[in-house]
């Protein structure tokens, strides 16, 4: 198995990838406050990437978080939703203001996207990717050290009471990823 140990070796792996470069350019497009492409997308083209996959795994959703504590309403979140199947139709958008998404967690409100990713339930979720004016850029909390070596945890937020911990394991057990990727490492404490 494979191992990406730098964000400079992630940047290059995202950067080969002409569909995902094409998705970040839409959403760039868009001029979301704050905003990121992440988890589920990013991490299995990094498992995919690791495991020597010549097909994509499929993906339920393109995650797009943004941050506007202007416009919290929800409704705003499925017209950028819209805007981006215009442009790309055929993609599965998800997109969601991370200056509401605290309540869902039951935590204290957000302060920025990045706090939002670094509240995600894995470790190798919590991670996001963007374009500004064709650079790429990682939002990491947790580094990548988790991602590029298939380790699963929970972050820190979900590790710390057992209610969260709870939530941390049925994803687990319900995302079945040791199918798509079986020498994955997940910690189940």
């Amino acid at each position: 198995m494979r191992v990406l140990r730098t964000e400079e070796e992630l940047k290059n792996l995202l950067a080969s990838d002409d569909w995902l470069m094409n998705v970040l350019a839409t959403v760039e497009a868009l001029h979301l406050a704050d905003w990121w492409i992440c988890a589920g997308v990013i991490r299995s083209m990094v498992w995919d990437y690791l495991y020597e996959k010549e097909d994509r795994t499929p993906i339920a959703d393109i995650d797009v978080i943004y941050f506007d504590k202007a416009n919290l309403a929800e409704e705003i979140e499925k017209h950028y939703e819209r805007e981006l199947r215009k442009i790309s139709p055929n993609e599965p958008w998800s997109v969601k203001n991370q200056a509401r998404m605290h309540v869902l967690n039951e935590s204290k409100p957000y302060q920025s996207a990045l706090d939002g990713i670094a509240h995600f339930p894995e470790i190798p979720t919590a991670i996001g990717v963007k374009l500004t004016s064709g650079s790429l850029e990682i939002a990491a909390p947790y580094g990548i050290k988790h991602l590029g070596a298939g380790i699963v945890e929970p972050t820190p937020f979900f590790l710390e009471n057992k209610h969260n911990y709870a939530i941390y394991r049925q994803r687990i057990h319900h995302k079945q990823w040791h199918l798509s990727w079986p020498r994955l490492e997940i910690n189940l404490q």
